[in-house]
């Protein structure tokens, strides 16, 4: 089949939650880049859960226009965007504006507004893998039981400290230290079911986020596969040790750690029947049972040619 054109106007929804000068200048750089290039487009501003709203117009607009989706904002945003393109089989692109981006990253992206921009203008279509919990899309990672948790506490502070990479690891560590609560967990795989206990169960869809923490599994995302990542019930401080390992690129070699491969996992939580799902950095609550797959379509991604990628860090 082949790939849809990707040289329409551009529709781009823009997270504009901070609701203040710093989204004001990005929209105004990102139109004066666009204007110059002669590339047209229509910006769709939104905040908030209005982001979904805004992503289903942008795609019904470049259905009719044959353009291209676009999503402006942090991993979050990228989510909301790509979960209303990937069925429509649209192109999608990306300008990063948050503080992690894993996706863009993993894809060459530029992480600054200008060189984002001139490298989506000469961009190529790309299918890229996602995964889906159930029928919510995830194009990093998705998780329950810990890493939900560490989120939400991750906002609050953000809140009250600002958005940076420090606010983020002190929001984990204090975290660490004040959460005891387990989950009992029935995980069945290719028709074997295995019941455990583990703070938290993680399923990742990024190669560069699994190399950075050290999981040997991490080249099978490029096969097909998704990576799953648990941990056996530990203490605090042996968590703290596993948080120092993960930043030194050596959780993997954990005996607590267990990591496998996986197309298809279905998860039944012993005493829930609906549980907080974390999905690209975004909190849900979600009804049991949960199925983790590959997702059956690609999503068509606007990813730079080699000169203009930026280098993964």
């Amino acid at each position: 089949m082949p790939l849809p054109r990707s040289d329409g106007p551009l529709f781009i929804v823009l997270n504009a939650g901070s609701g203040g000068q710093d989204a004001a200048q990005t929209r105004e750089r990102i139109a004066a880049l666009l204007d110059a290039a002669g590339r047209a487009h229509r910006f769709l501003p939104a905040e908030g859960a209005g982001v979904v709203e805004a992503a289903r117009q942008a795609v019904e607009l470049a259905r009719r226009e044959q353009g291209v989706v676009v999503a402006a904002g942090g991993d979050g945003t990228i989510n909301a965007v790509a979960q209303a393109t990937i069925g429509a089989g649209l192109p999608f692109a990306v300008l990063p504006q948050g503080t992690f981006n894993y996706f863009g990253r993993q894809h060459g992206i530029p992480q600054e507004t200008d060189a984002a921009v001139q490298a989506l203008l000469g961009a190529e279509l790309q299918p890229v893998q996602a995964g889906l919990v159930n029928d919510r899309l995830f194009l990093v990672n998705a998780s329950l039981g810990l890493y939900p948790k560490l989120l939400e506490d991750r906002e609050t502070y953000k809140k009250q400290l600002g958005r940076s990479r420090a606010v983020a690891l002190l929001a984990g560590l204090v975290t660490l230290l004040r959460e005891r609560r387990q989950l009992d967990l029935c995980i069945e795989q290719d028709g074997t079911e295995l019941c455990l206990r583990t703070p938290t169960l993680f399923i990742a869809n990024n190669r560069l986020q699994l190399e950075q923490i050290g999981i040997p599994e991490a080249p099978a995302l490029e096969a097909g596969r998704l990576v799953a990542v648990m941990l056996k019930p530990i203490g605090w401080l042996r968590m703290l040790g596993l948080l120092l390992r993960g930043a030194l690129g050596r959780l993997g070699e954990a005996e607590t750690v267990t990591s496998f491969c996986l197309r298809s996992l279905t998860v039944r939580p012993l005493r829930q029947r609906r549980i907080k799902v974390a999905t690209d950095g975004e909190v849900f609550t979600m009804h049991t049972p949960l199925r983790f797959r590959v997702a059956p379509q690609p999503l068509l991604l606007m990813v730079p040619r080699a000169e203009d990628r930026a280098e993964a860090a």
